[in-house]
Order: C-alpha cells, then structure tokens, then sequence
C-alpha cells in the first residue's frame, strides 16, 4: 500500500481556506440552508477553490464544527486572564451557547455518522476546558468543590435554548445567574 503524505498548503491557499471558514461560520449562523455558492461569493473565492478545500457540504459544516471548537477551547486561558474565575466562567458558557445555537442552526449536516464522530471528538476538549474554568472557581473559592464538568455542561445546556434576540440575551443572563448560585 503506497505511503500517503499530505502536502502542506501555500499561504494563498491556507489564508483562502481561512476565509472560507470564517465566512461559512457566519453565514451558517445568519442561514443554516445558505448554499455552497453563496459562501464562495461571501469569501472572494471562487466556487472551484472552495470545492477543492470542502468537496462537499458536509466537508465544509464539519471543518466550521471543528475550527469553532477548538477556538472555543483555546480561548479558556485568554478568558481567565482578562477576567476573575466566575466572569470567566460566565463569558465563556455565553460564547459556547451562542456556537451551539449555530450548531443546531445546522442540524442535519450534523447527523451524520461522520459528523457524529467529529462531534464526539470534541468532547473531551470541551470538558477540559470547563475543568480549567471550575478549577480556577474552586482556587479562590467561588464555586464549591469537586463540581463535574459533565454535570455542569448539563446544566447550561439551557443557554442555548433561550429565543434569539433581546429578549432571550436577558432571560440566559438572568438564568445563569440563577445557575452559577447553584454551583456554590
């Protein structure tokens, strides 16, 4: 069976890959059905060039899933350093509800077997980052110890089914505030 090697991509390609995604993220929050046409107008790109980086729409949705992961996941260290543990915790559980109402916003690009896989592959990233947060609670004493992430993930879940808009930003304030008490 012949060695199969993945050739690094030029600058060009990678920053139009870069586009593509950021454009699709918002696009797919804006119309989750929004077209693979109508991303490559969105980018500069042309419909070519977003087909050899996503063959397929589902290629595409899956690559957005995983970037926005990963950025979310990333984002932890920055958050606590900008911010006290609990604000912390808040602002990212609001970040993570408002990418999961993206996620849901694209709902049976994500019912795949393959898109499951990527899905669960995400996991336990996310639950890392939910420990670091609770940890840095418990450190100076806001939450009570011993908290599961799983748990806690649970109990936000309802953060991302508030309605959209005004309304629903106060209603996932007002209930988070009612949730973190909960965790002290």
């Amino acid at each position: 069976m012949a060695e199969q090697r993945t050739v690094p991509l030029r600058a060009d390609a990678l920053l139009n890959r870069e586009r593509i995604l950021a454009v699709a993220y918002q696009a797919f929050a804006e119309d989750p059905r929004v077209s693979m046409n109508a991303v490559a107008k969105l980018a500069g790109v042309g419909a070519g060039t977003l087909y050899r980086h996503f063959p397929t729409r589902e290629d595409l949705v899956l690559a957005v899933y995983q970037q926005e992961v990963q950025s979310l996941v990333e984002a932890v260290d920055g958050i606590l350093d900008e911010h006290p543990p609990l604000d912390a915790l808040r602002v990212w559980f609001l970040r993570l509800a408002a990418f999961v109402r993206v996620k849901h916003g694209l709902g049976e690009a994500l019912q795949t077997a393959t898109a499951q896989d990527v899905v669960n592959s995400t996991a336990a990233p996310v639950m890392q980052a939910i420990r670091t947060l609770l940890q840095a609670c418990e450190d100076v004493g806001e939450v009570r110890p011993g908290l599961d992430p799983a748990d806690v993930l649970q109990l936000m879940g309802f953060l991302w089914t508030v309605a959209p808009g005004n309304a629903g930003e106060e209603q996932a304030g007002r209930v988070l505030e009612l949730a973190i008490r909960g965790l002290k």
